[in-house]
């Protein structure tokens, strides 16, 4: 999305929508890039519901408020609504395995002096983890992998790598986590099921002992189809989007409140 035609074209398309008293208007764009909080933080969006003012081949305007707009990439939408329609907008939000939003806050039960539990909630500003449904491992190259599959960034620079494991849909996780003497006769590796549109099978990360890289192995039906060798830690990434991530998580969902959503998009633009 073209963000310096939309401020050109934004006056024209909100024309008539905005109160007579009021001089200005605000608005917040829904396309392929990250949203950003007032601290610089990077944040995951709120689902919102408005009203369709605008829909053209450069953008879908939704008036939440009435000098407030939310201004959506027509070529990731779900659908397209028509204009003067009530829609429920979801963008992407980074999720953990277990569904819940990344941003969720972490919750612990802790004991006041006289045995009496309460739970506190915590939450680090800027922080959406996606941890690896794997216990604490004994084994240091597994225990560094999965370090680097949680705490490094994927290619497009908004998720984490395990936020695209995530995505891809990733489960049924399985680890081997061997001890120090039989690390070359059983590498490390953690393995996991993935369904995209670029591959449907299991996904095994590789530890390579003599190297001191990864192999990232495709299988399909117990079947072998695809192995990269030498992959380095900070190519984890690029070669596991390049294997697995199909795009589709970029794509904005809106459903059109109280009636048939309008048309389907089933593809994702390069």
């Amino acid at each position: 999305m073209d963000r310096s035609l939309i401020k050109t074209l934004m006056p024209s398309l909100v024309a008539g929508h905005v109160p007579r008293n009021v001089r200005s208007f605000k608005y917040r764009v829904f396309d392929d890039q990250p949203q950003s909080s007032t601290l610089g933080f990077v944040i995951d969006p709120q689902p919102f519901d408005g009203k369709v003012v605008a829909a053209s081949e450069d953008a879908i305007v939704v008036k939440l408020k009435p000098s407030e707009f939310a201004v959506l990439d027509p070529n990731l939408v779900t659908s397209i609504p028509s204009e003067g329609t009530k829609v429920h907008v979801q963008p992407y939000a980074r999720r953990r395995f277990d569904g819940l939003r990344a941003d969720t806050p972490e919750e612990r039960t802790e004991m006041m002096s006289d045995g009496t539990p309460y739970t506190v909630k915590t939450h680090i500003l800027g922080s959406a983890p996606a941890k690896l449904p794997i216990p604490e491992p004994q084994c240091m190259e597994l225990g560094q992998l999965i370090e680097q599959l949680e705490e490094m960034s994927a290619p497009d620079g908004f998720r984490r790598i395990t936020h695209m494991l995530v995505d891809a849909g990733a489960h049924d996780f399985t680890w081997v986590d061997p001890k120090p003497a039989k690390i070359i006769e059983t590498p490390p590796a953690i393995s996991f099921t993935v369904s995209t549109a670029k591959f449907d099978g299991r996904v095994t990360i590789l530890y390579q002992r003599g190297s001191d890289t990864y192999a990232v192995e495709l299988c399909r039906d117990g079947e072998l189809v695809d192995r990269h060798d030498e992959v380095y830690f900070d190519m984890l990434g690029e070669v596991l989007e390049r294997l697995i991530d199909d795009g589709r998580w970029r794509l904005i969902d809106v459903s059109v409140i109280g009636a048939e959503t309008s048309r389907r998009r089933r593809t994702v633009p390069a």
